[in-house]
């Protein structure tokens, strides 16, 4: 029974346009799924669906691909809800992992000085030395204007920064070469 209403949503899927990689990608999910599950779909609850967590823990899965799993079960149950008219509930409205946050990369002093050798005009330049030197987010340089700028005591005032929230930077030392 469930693989037919698998055929029958993979045949969804590319009615829908989705690439031919993301449905391969969705079946294979759902197959594994529907393999390990020792329940029929319709008796599917977040006990279930926990358990499947447990295992894909146990066989050392990513946070990251166990959430790509609970979407496309997700994605699935909705589909048999809606499209299959299936009176169910859907065992994966709020089980999700919390993923960790990547560490922002920063670029080499090679790197900064290639930018610099092909921003030629001065304008843009002083743009992403602020953004560069002082902290700014592009949106911040873009909203900034002449009257933020304190010369004197190299601050610059920045006015509903991220969050809608004012904010001061400090202006560093300009070194003898600009990249």
């Amino acid at each position: 029974m469930e693989t037919t209403e698998l055929l029958r949503y993979r045949r969804s899927l590319k009615r829908k346009n989705y690439s031919a990689h993301t449905v391969k990608s969705y079946v294979n999910i759902l197959g594994q799924f529907i393999r390990w599950l020792s329940v029929p779909l319709p008796e599917v609850t977040s006990k279930e669906i926990g358990g499947y967590v447990d295992h894909l823990l146990r066989k050392r899965r990513t946070p990251k691909t166990i959430t790509c799993h609970l979407q496309t079960i997700r994605l699935f149950f909705d589909y048999l809800m809606n499209e299959e008219g299936r009176s169910m509930i859907n065992p994966v409205t709020r089980i999700s992992l919390r993923l960790p946050k990547p560490l922002p990369r920063h670029l080499k002093d090679d790197q900064v000085r290639r930018l610099f050798d092909d921003i030629t005009d001065l304008r843009d330049r002083a743009m992403f030395m602020l953004m560069l030197r002082c902290g700014l987010r592009v949106q911040e340089v873009a909203e900034l204007t002449v009257d933020a700028v304190e010369y004197g005591r190299r601050q610059i005032f920045v006015f509903h920064g991220k969050g809608a929230k004012d904010r001061v930077v400090y202006m560093s030392e300009m070194p003898d070469q600009l990249f």
